[in-house]
């Protein structure tokens, strides 16, 4: 039975890419955006379908998941990927609206979506949900001189992105019947920073390899494309 999955921020860079390759893998791939052009002229591109969803909008995701309902009846595997940078500013210039902007979107966002979307989840005999931290969250990579997360200091975004990896761990522990796992793609050059060293392929690894695990695969972890990193 083909596997069905939905990526939310599906229109572009990682979310595209993951998109592509799932495609390719055989799943039945629904992309979310914001941008109902853009979405339906990505989903046309990749062969894939599209339904409008703005992760800080609740009726577009009710809507969103009602859909899937309708066509599908259930759901195998989510990926939450929306996210948006945010300001990269100093800490003394950094204010509550800066945060609640970029807390929508990349982490009420999450839960939003994974709320809606649960009850089809749980309709699916190996259900999974995927959700897209960062390196930038991780106290053990941004406080590693080693590491390239070590060298920046994105206080909105990395605060964001930790929180994400929290909601992981948890939902994991809550829902034990779900394969729940954060990632980091790493340092990917996408619209999202424009920065990074690998390719987007590189950078979906780590997305696409959980997106395809099994009811024995892992739950309430976190990884890149080499592996286990640290919390």
């Amino acid at each position: 039975m083909m596997t069905t999955t939905f990526i939310t921020g599906g229109n572009t860079g990682l979310g595209f890419e993951t998109a592509k390759r799932l495609k390719t893998l055989g799943h039945n791939v629904y992309i979310g955006a914001r941008d109902e052009a853009r979405g339906k002229e990505a989903a046309t591109e990749l062969g894939v379908q599209f339904v409008k969803l703005d992760v800080t909008d609740e009726a577009t995701v009710a809507q969103a998941a009602k859909i899937i309902a309708e066509q599908e009846g259930h759901l195998d595997v989510l990926i939450n990927n929306a996210g948006i940078s945010g300001p990269f500013a100093a800490p003394e210039e950094i204010t509550p609206d800066m945060m609640e902007q970029v807390f929508q979107v990349n982490v009420f966002g999450v839960v939003r979506v994974t709320h809606h979307f649960l009850s089809l989840l749980e309709k699916s005999a190996h259900p999974v949900i995927v959700n897209v931290s960062s390196g930038l969250g991780s106290f053990g990579q941004v406080l590693n001189p080693e590491q390239i997360e070590s060298k920046l200091n994105p206080i909105v975004y990395s605060s964001s992105k930790a929180a994400v990896s929290m909601l992981t761990v948890q939902y994991a522990k809550g829902l034990p019947n779900i394969r729940i796992n954060a990632v980091d793609p790493g340092p990917t050059k996408t619209g999202l920073t424009g920065q990074g060293h690998q390719t987007v392929q590189e950078g979906t690894d780590a997305i696409v390899q959980m997106a395809t695990i099994d009811h024995n695969g892992p739950t309430g972890t976190f990884i890149n494309r080499d592996g286990i990193i640290p919390w």
